[in-house]
């Protein structure tokens, strides 16, 4: 298949002559759509990329100016989750003849520059087309980006309005098919028998599955490496649904927002083979889970640089093929017996948390576990949850029961409130055959809803439930659990709020919507929305104050160190005492 599978365009006096009137004259050689916002088409742009592993990708163009500066937040997402992304803003004229040009930012100190610079620092590869030519050299590398392992993340190729008009005489073969495949290098020969060593003297190894697992497509190795071997697997936000929910050697989701399974384990853990990973602070739990002194880790990753975190023994290769030749040399071992059954009966009880958090309680404002609880329950194994920031994210690791691969998308690299909505239309396009659920917050909700519309308009069907707590419910909680007092984050804390009708306003954008109160009528209404033929609105208040108190760890938030209020000093003081349990280097 094309690698590129189209375009998502906002015209603009920056690209409508130029690269939209080629777009117009090849809609079925590249199909073009058109979005409601660059942030949001970008997000959906590389939401497509993710849920199809890596292996295909969409272009985003915009116009010069703001909605050059609108892709900034997109492509920061896309660098941060190594996910790729094709970026085309228009730039000013190379000739000057007209400048300052609509739009431009003239800084005279540096006639050449241009709103296109804020990109560079969030594009793995970056580049200005000041002549035609110039492509010869430049689109081959931008591929070249987008389509490597280990170098994957956005690129952006800025095209001046007069160079994009202009013609030139390329030579026929660098219109030629070429293909792409999938590099799979293996590891070094002196790094593979290093990792041997450590894993034939672990007694209580733990592996971190990652969301290179799924881009590696090496879910299937990594349960016959864990079944082969009796060791058990947690999972950090992007490679939750690398093993199913009840797979045997599966103890969930680790970290902060981890079960108390796999928590357990990793603080007991003498060796952590890390799958493709990049050890962000959550899964880590800051450096403080791993409380054995003489644990030692292992980096099986693509990425050199992240392959040796935290002091590992780096192990780089890509991970379907690594974890086979380990398994095959490893012939024979197995951690501990009784290691496997323990984190057996730890996952046992961490599944009786989860069904109980998840059930209908009968409350007026349920929790979000309830709601997610009830989403999962109706959604289906084929099913596809997406969400990104607040505190959906950390009960949907913890509670989200995941049965296939690409099941759970949620975007927590970035951490990006307004990409729910768009991430989950880029999910459809990708997905066609699966149901996607868009979970949302009220506050996501009004960042950024507009693509919403633009489902509705492609027939591409989302459900979306919006969870409604009058606010940043999240980081109100975070608030108070650093010592302060609510301030700035419920709307009933920051002045008279209005009353938001979002079934009215989601209608309004052609969706077709409700308002529920309580699980039971939640329920009723996702079979509705289920049968519904375009995109399906739910909306449901829910209580601010409430998470669940199971599973999860210690982040580090720095906590004010002087203060004239004693629940902030008195969160300093815990503060300071987690400190100590940080794991050096």
């Amino acid at each position: 298949m094309p690698l590129v599978a189209g375009v998502w365009a906002i015209f603009g006096h920056g690209n409508v002559a130029g690269v939209g009137e080629a777009l117009a004259a090849a809609p079925e050689q590249l199909p073009t759509w058109r979005a409601h916002n660059e942030q949001a088409m970008a997000h959906a742009a590389i939401a497509y990329a993710k849920a199809l592993n890596r292996q295909r990708l969409m272009a985003c163009t915009t116009s010069i100016g703001p909605g050059a500066t609108n892709l900034v937040t997109a492509a920061a997402l896309a660098h941060v989750n190594r996910l790729p992304l094709l970026l085309l803003p228009g730039d000013t004229f190379v000739s000057r003849a007209p400048d300052p040009v609509l739009q431009q930012l003239e800084n005279t100190a540096d006639p050449g520059l241009s709103v296109n610079e804020s990109l560079r620092c969030v594009s793995r590869y970056w580049d200005r087309i000041n002549r035609p030519e110039q492509l010869l050299s430049s689109l081959p590398r931008a591929l070249q980006v987008l389509t490597d392992p280990a170098e994957c993340g956005p690129v952006t190729l800025a095209l001046p309005q007069d160079v994009q008009t202009e013609a030139w005489d390329f030579p026929l073969s660098f219109f030629e098919p070429r293909q792409h495949w999938r590099r799979r290098p293996g590891a070094d020969n002196r790094e593979l028998t290093l990792a041997l060593a450590l894993l034939r003297n672990a007694r209580r190894p733990l592996i971190i599955a990652g969301g290179g697992v799924l881009y590696a497509q090496a879910t299937g190795v990594l349960a016959q490496f864990a079944e082969r071997h009796g060791v058990p697997v947690a999972e950090t936000q992007a490679g939750k649904g690398a093993l199913p929910w009840d797979h045997r050697c599966q103890v969930g989701a680790i970290g902060v927002t981890g079960s108390s399974a796999a928590n357990a384990l990793a603080a007991q853990a003498d060796l952590v083979l890390c799958v493709g990973t990049r050890l962000q602070d959550f899964t880590t739990a800051s450096r403080t889970l791993f409380e054995d002194p003489g644990c030692q880790f292992i980096g099986l990753n693509i990425v050199a640089s992240d392959a040796a975190k935290h002091g590992a023994q780096p192990l780089v290769g890509d991970a379907a093929v690594t974890l086979a030749a380990l398994s095959d040399a490893l012939a024979g071992w197995s951690a501990a017996p009784d290691w496997l059954t323990r984190a057996q009966q730890e996952m046992r009880d961490w599944n009786t948390v989860v069904d109980r958090v998840t059930a209908d309680s009968g409350a007026a404002l349920p929790s979000d576990a309830q709601v997610l609880g009830a989403v999962n329950r109706t959604a289906g194994a084929d099913a596809v949850v997406v969400c990104a920031a607040g505190g959906l994210p950390g009960e949907l690791h913890k509670l989200w029961r995941c049965e296939r691969p690409n099941g759970y998308h949620v975007e927590y690299g970035y951490s990006c409130m307004g990409y729910e909505i768009a991430g989950g239309l880029g999910v459809r396009m990708a997905l066609p055959s699966r149901d996607v659920y868009v979970l949302v917050g009220d506050g996501s909700y009004l960042m950024l809803n507009s693509e919403l519309a633009t489902s509705v308009m492609l027939g591409q069907k989302l459900v979306l439930v919006l969870l409604d707590n009058r606010g940043f419910g999240c980081i109100n909680r975070l608030q108070q659990q650093c010592g302060g007092a609510p301030f700035n984050n419920l709307l009933a804390d920051s002045g008279p709020g209005p009353e938001i009708d979002f079934a009215a306003h989601a209608r309004a954008l052609g969706a077709e919507a409700e308002q529920v109160a309580g699980i039971a009528e939640l329920e009723r209404a996702l079979e509705r929305a289920r049968a519904a033929q375009r995109s399906y609105v739910i909306v449901i208040r829910t209580d601010p104050a409430v998470s669940t108190a199971e599973g999860g760890a210690w982040w580090e938030v720095a906590v004010a160190q002087h203060s004239e209020s004693e629940s902030v000093r008195q969160a300093r003081a815990d503060y300071e005492q987690n400190k100590t349990r940080q794991r050096k280097g």
